[in-house]
């Protein structure tokens, strides 16, 4: 038995992998055709290209997706951006970022993982917005280094230790690169949703929570999804 769970725990994890590979490998081809294959001059590709590292990718892989995106390659591809939104269970907002090369497929799909909740405008209850993560080295005060950057706002990220940084959408290039010098080190830098009214989680049953879980999980196992933005808190 023990050796079947470890077995079931690897295929788990190599599954996940190739899931977050397969979303960097969009983001690093779609970067690259909007930007340029340059990291060095195409911000969205740079961040796009640390994250991959970061998570390990390999380099033939990383340099193959920036060729598809560049049209350098043969295996040239086209993504585009289709967003979808609507409500989770128990009137949870969500947006949807969808990257695919066919869209025919993706909104059909979309309207299966709705089944449980509802597709409909919610966009007027989020901010378009330009999200940050970065952690703070040598004791570097979060705050000051928010204003000194020009961040708009921040707040406690994900994970323990992480801040993430909210700007205006046109400052998020600048205040990336600001907030190194201010001792924050930069993780990630999107363009991304911020709820205006989020649900509370502690407000929900036991039994809510779940299925608001559940739907979640579903949009994140579709291979077209990109990001899952929800206006839910804690």
């Amino acid at each position: 038995m023990g050796a079947q769970w470890k077995a079931k725990g690897k295929a788990l994890v190599a599954d996940a992998k190739g899931k977050l590979f397969g979303k960097l490998v969009k983001e690093i081809t779609v970067a690259a055709r909007l930007g340029g294959g340059d990291p060095a001059s195409n911000s969205r590709l740079r961040m796009a290209v640390e994250a991959a590292r970061k998570a390990s990718m390999p380099k033939d892989t990383l340099e193959r997706a920036i060729k598809k995106g560049s049209g350098a390659g043969a295996d040239a591809v086209n993504y585009s951006t289709v967003l979808f939104e609507g409500y989770a269970p128990h009137r949870v907002p969500v947006m949807v970022e969808c990257l695919t090369d066919n869209p025919n497929r993706t909104a059909p799909n979309m309207r299966v993982c709705f089944r449980k909740g509802q597709l409909t405008a919610v966009a007027w209850d989020f901010d378009h917005v330009g999200m940050i993560e970065g952690e703070a080295e040598n004791g570097a005060d979060v705050e000051l280094a928010a204003i000194e950057a020009g961040a708009q706002d921040f707040e406690a990220g994900e994970e323990e230790g992480v801040t993430l940084f909210i700007t205006e959408p046109t400052d998020l290039d600048t205040v990336s690169k600001a907030l190194p010098e201010q001792g924050i080190k930069v993780l990630s830098a999107k363009l991304g949703y911020k709820a205006k009214n989020p649900v509370s989680m502690g407000g929900l049953s036991a039994e809510a929570q779940e299925e608001v879980q559940a739907f979640l999980a579903g949009l994140e196992n579709d291979d077209d999804v990109q990001h899952v933005y929800v206006g839910l808190v804690d």
